[in-house]
């Protein structure tokens, strides 16, 4: 191969920032099932869970008629008792786990008159019942939820944070908790209200109160102020939870830990200013040895955080692995959850677009038996992260570290094995990492390198899959594979072949075109 195409070839390859980049593509298709990881809303149905004022602020019974018409007539009387007895039984329907009626007693006008109740400081036990039925509606529809809002209610909620009976404000954290999670424009109203201002102060008390109820209500509340994009929640307000959330952290209820790591998981997922933040929090350590615990739903969104601190700096991925990262990456990547397996390998990827340094850290750590393994015997999402690992490995790595994988780990079947899967992006890895490794071989020059290369790979069974791809409909795809049957395993090369790169939205985009070949040859 000329000096000169092989020059115009490597600089048109994927580099360590297209590499780090591609954290956007992969981390949408992560957050896709992100109701099934995390809740955004909660009712509450279960009244032994909760500390309950009737036995302490009142004896008043249930309306012996529960009809709807009789409850709204108890709920609107002058009578203190009668309006606690209605708005119990309005709660109650409320509460039901499967069908409850929020509609229903939406278009009779609870809302306002549950947010006029939040506001009568002489009756808590009103207060915290009105605050348990606007939590659970505010648990429905963002239809549902928007009414809660635009009756006012989070001022009052926020404001009930720093009520003196503490089943109070904890139902105040709850509602609005279920707001937040409701979206952007719904998190930042409850921002705009001062609602850090209150739960920083609520935290502060309840470290001498030790509810645990309370905690769990507060970081989950915490976490879902620190969700959603488009937009972003303001930065400059919720990185005032951080010295909390690390505080946090180090907790022995495996939910507050859970709902934790989502919230620091949020707010690392953007730029390496928010990753930075996160790290001057004093997490790494902790999040690195939460990887080593036996719950699974305290590791996905722990990993996850890790993950996207790699997509950091060089300094902030160093950081992941003077904690002993590399170990416990190692140790996930033969974990029996597969999505955990999945995002392992997406965070050793993002490990492999880095330096030199940290590729030979990676090899160093043995992880390659692993992702070997994965590549061969993973399910298809985990083989594509473990495929994007070796390909950015083949970017930023040298020719003496490709060399030793795939002598060494017989790295090449299962990667050319890829190039059979149903999905286009994965075999446009694939291809990519092999012209990256043909072209690194020769850089080197080496007699008789690339020829043992096109060997292996035939003895792989590669060639007859890339003969293969030729027919194949994506234009990229075929293209590429062209490139490398008519450059290397090619018998009698006619015409010297560079790749021309053209920006898209997905990437880059190459075509081929045919170079002049001086009568004698390329000089070197």
């Amino acid at each position: 191969m000329s000096l000169n195409r092989l020059n115009s070839y490597k600089t048109n390859t994927i580099d360590t920032n297209e590499s780090r980049l591609r954290r956007h593509e992969v981390t949408v298709e992560l957050r896709k099932s992100k109701k099934e990881d995390h809740l955004l809303k909660r009712r509450n149905i279960n009244e032994e869970d909760v500390t309950s004022p009737i036995k302490v602020l009142s004896k008043v019974a249930s309306p012996p008629d529960p009809s709807v018409e009789h409850i709204f007539d108890s709920m609107r009387s002058v009578d203190p008792a009668r309006q606690y007895a209605g708005l119990l039984a309005a709660r109650k329907l409320l509460s039901d786990e499967r069908h409850p009626p929020i509609d229903l007693m939406i278009d009779n006008g609870i809302v306002p008159i549950c947010v006029q109740f939040l506001q009568n400081v002489r009756y808590p036990h009103i207060q915290f019942e009105a605050a348990w039925a606007l939590t659970n509606i505010a648990s429905g529809t963002s239809e549902q939820t928007g009414c809660v809002i635009a009756s006012n209610a989070v001022p009052h909620f926020v404001k009930l944070l720093q009520s003196e009976y503490i089943y109070v404000a904890e139902q105040a954290v709850w509602a609005l908790g279920n707001i937040a999670g409701d979206g952007p424009t719904a998190r930042d109203f409850i921002i705009e209200h001062n609602a850090i201002d209150g739960i920083l102060r609520l935290l502060d008390r309840n470290s001498t109160l030790a509810s645990l109820s309370l905690e769990r209500n507060l970081v989950w509340l915490m976490s879902n102020l620190c969700r959603n994009k488009s937009p972003l929640p303001p930065f400059k307000e919720i990185k005032r939870l951080l010295p909390a959330l690390s505080k946090l952290l180090w907790g022995f209820d495996a939910q507050v830990i859970t709902d934790t790591c989502w919230a620091l998981s949020y707010l690392s997922d953007d730029n390496e200013s928010k990753i930075q933040a996160v790290i001057d929090a004093d997490t790494v350590p902790r999040l690195v040895s939460l990887l080593d615990t036996d719950h699974p739903n305290v590791i996905v969104p722990a990993l996850r955080t890790i993950g996207n601190i790699v997509t950091g700096t060089d300094q902030q991925t160093d950081i992941i692995i003077a904690a002993g990262g590399l170990q416990r990456l190692k140790k996930l990547l033969k974990y029996s959850n597969h999505n955990i397996v999945k995002e392992s390998a997406w965070t050793v990827s993002n490990i492999m677009a880095g330096s030199a340094k940290q590729i030979q850290d990676v090899i160093d750590a043995d992880i390659f038996v692993e992702l070997c393994d994965v590549l061969q015997n993973g399910d298809f999402k985990s083989q594509k992260e473990a495929a994007y690992a070796v390909s950015n490995m083949t970017t930023s790595g040298t020719y003496e570290q490709l060399v030793h994988i795939i002598e060494k780990y017989q790295i090449l079947k299962p990667f050319c094995d890829l190039l059979e899967a149903k999905d286009p992006r994965t075999i446009i890895v694939v291809l990519t990492g092999l012209m990256q490794i043909f072209a690194m071989t020769d850089v080197q020059n080496a007699v008789g390198d690339t020829e043992r290369l096109c060997v292996m790979i035939e003895e792989t069974g590669g060639l007859d899959k890339l003969e293969n791809l030729q027919r194949h409909e994506n234009e990229e795809i075929y293209k590429k594979a062209y490139f490398l049957l008519d450059t290397y395993f090619s018998e009698n090369e006619k015409a010297e072949v560079k790749l021309i790169p053209r920006q898209t939205h997905g990437g880059l985009e190459f075509t081929m075109e045919k170079l002049d070949i001086p009568k004698d040859g390329f000089t070197f």
